[in-house]
């Protein structure tokens, strides 16, 4: 099954079956009920997660203000890529939205299968940017939303006060 479930993914598509057998031993298929928190914001940056099915939110909280939902995460995506970047902690937070499944690796695995195996190790890297920088720019419009909407709830209380 987990060749099966590789093959599908973004990250795997059309690799050769010698590059699938230097993926599949580290890749860990998860099952997570909705409300799991994958990871908080500061924790170690340990594992990486692709998306099967399901939703994941992506959470920020600044430290003068609550948590806010910057991303919505569906199938194909990826989340917790502090962890391949080699950051030392997660920038943001991510929860199962619904239940989820996944494939997860750690950074570290990943960052040994590129130094022993630099080609497929590129390709892998190659196709993570593309999925991570997506994400970006599918997140910038969100982000743009949530400020201009503080901006407005800021600007009704100065009114109010005033």
């Amino acid at each position: 099954m987990q060749s099966e479930v590789l093959k599908g993914l973004p990250l795997c598509q059309d690799f050769t079956a010698e590059q699938l057998d230097l993926m599949r031993p580290i890749f860990i298929y998860c099952q997570e009920p909705c409300g799991t928190v994958l990871f908080e914001q500061g924790d170690p940056a340990e594992y990486l997660y692709l998306i099967i099915e399901g939703e994941v939110y992506i959470q920020y909280k600044p430290y003068d203000g609550p948590a806010l939902t910057v991303a919505r995460i569906g199938p194909t995506g990826v989340v917790g890529w502090s962890a391949a970047l080699g950051s030392l902690f997660y920038s943001s937070s991510a929860v199962c939205a619904t239940d989820c499944q996944m494939m997860c690796l750690r950074g570290r695995d990943l960052h040994n299968l590129c130094a022993e195996h630099p080609e497929t190790g590129e390709i892998v890297l190659q196709r993570l940017a593309n999925i991570i920088s997506e994400r970006l720019r599918n997140t910038h419009p969100q982000v743009m939303a949530m400020l201009e909407q503080s901006l407005r709830i800021r600007v009704g209380e100065s009114l109010i006060a005033g």
